[in-house]
């Protein structure tokens, strides 16, 4: 006799067998296994964090408090309506305003996620593991984290007189055959800064294959001889600037590389073509149609410098000369004290950050601020310096 659920029980699948789970996972090359976690800077929301308070003044990490231009502002919010679409990935717009801007051709021009990304790129494209690179014992570390994760083999050289030293770098680019040397001018962490002849001069000395990878982050602070004149198509240079500094627009992650176009085309093999953010691109845009508020911002800025300067005399500190958003200031003694007056003043409320190599060690970095914020770091100083000399 027919029996539905006889039928139903009968065309049930058998029960799964039971696995038992096994201790599987990614396998990470061996390269990125043998690598430390590592994070070049640690946010001052992570020590806001930690401290359980918001800081008072954020004077560490290069910003600027000063803000963007207001029409960039009013374009990132007209853009935040169409966010719902991704950016344009070839950048159009901004790069015609920035190849007006800057008397070359769209070509010439690569926009990427800040320098930070843009020199991930770089590594990328030119670094195999084994290679060889140069930079300064002490300058920017995210490049240095770059180089690392693409296996490439860094060759550092220590600062001389609180400078990096290009003809260093440039020789020792010779003795290993180095495929890139970074340098930043002006420089990031001491704020010094070399003169755009020496630059010009050195082009002249780089090994061939050799690519001098130029971090012009801060170029907008800079006197104008500190600005080298070198040609667009120049295949021995790149040229890296970006919005976070003068422009204050670090939060939107734009920045942009200048190069011969053979190299500019090539970064379309490896970038994400939609990293950009649609917003950002509109406030970029905007930022570089108001050259008025960028003048404006750079006066702010210099008056900040000196108000930093004065302060860090009044205590006994020597604030050293620089050609950007910050000043370094020398503690006079060695990396430990100057380590315990940045806990100190962090204690205090205030965020700032220091070089992270010796002899720069000694020194501790102070960011251009509102007088607010300089009023904050003013009152901080002493109780920080006499919480580092009681030990």
């Amino acid at each position: 006799m027919y029996d539905p659920k006889r039928m139903l029980t009968s065309l049930r699948p058998p029960a799964a067998p039971r696995i038992t789970p096994c201790m599987t996972g990614p396998r990470y090359p061996a390269l990125i296994a043998s690598l430390p976690e590592t994070v070049p800077f640690v946010g001052p929301e992570v020590q806001e964090r930690a401290r359980g308070a918001p800081f008072d003044a954020r004077l560490g990490a290069n910003e600027s408090v000063f803000g963007p231009s207001p029409r960039a502002l009013e374009a990132m919010a007209a853009a935040s309506k169409d966010i719902w679409q991704y950016a344009d990935p070839t950048n159009h717009d901004l790069k015609a305003a920035l190849a007006a801007h800057l008397g070359c051709t769209p070509e010439h021009l690569v926009v990427g996620e800040g320098i930070d990304g843009l020199l991930g790129y770089t590594v990328r494209l030119l670094v195999e593991p084994g290679d060889a690179v140069v930079t300064s014992d002490g300058a920017y570390p995210t490049f240095n984290y770059h180089v690392a994760g693409y296996g490439g083999t860094l060759h550092k050289l220590p600062y001389r007189e609180d400078r990096e030293d290009l003809d260093a770098l440039l020789a020792r680019a010779a003795e290993v055959d180095a495929k890139l040397v970074y340098f930043a001018n002006p420089d990031n962490p001491m704020g010094s800064w070399v003169s755009g002849a020496a630059i010009e001069a050195a082009l002249e000395r780089i090994p061939e294959g050799t690519l001098l990878v130029l971090d012009e982050a801060y170029v907008e602070f800079a006197p104008g001889d500190a600005i080298p004149n070198i040609a667009r198509d120049d295949t021995r240079v790149i040229r890296f600037r970006t919005f976070s500094k003068g422009y204050g627009m670090a939060g939107a992650r734009v920045g942009y590389g200048i190069g011969h176009p053979d190299l500019i085309r090539a970064y379309d093999k490896i970038r994400n073509h939609f990293g950009m953010n649609r917003a950002a691109q509109a406030g970029a845009l905007a930022a570089v149609q108001d050259p008025d508020y960028l003048a404006h911002v750079v006066d702010q800025v210099a008056a900040a410098r000196d108000e930093i300067s004065r302060i860090a005399r009044a205590h006994g500190l020597t604030p050293l000369p620089s050609a950007t958003n910050f000043v370094t200031i020398d503690c006079g003694r060695d990396g430990a004290y100057a380590r315990a007056v940045l806990a100190g003043l962090i204690a205090e409320g205030v965020f700032v950050r220091m070089p992270f190599v010796a002899p720069q060690d000694r020194c501790i970095r102070v960011c251009a601020g509102t007088a607010r914020d300089l009023a904050f770091f003013e009152a901080a100083l002493p109780k920080a310096l006499a919480a580092a000399a009681s030990g």
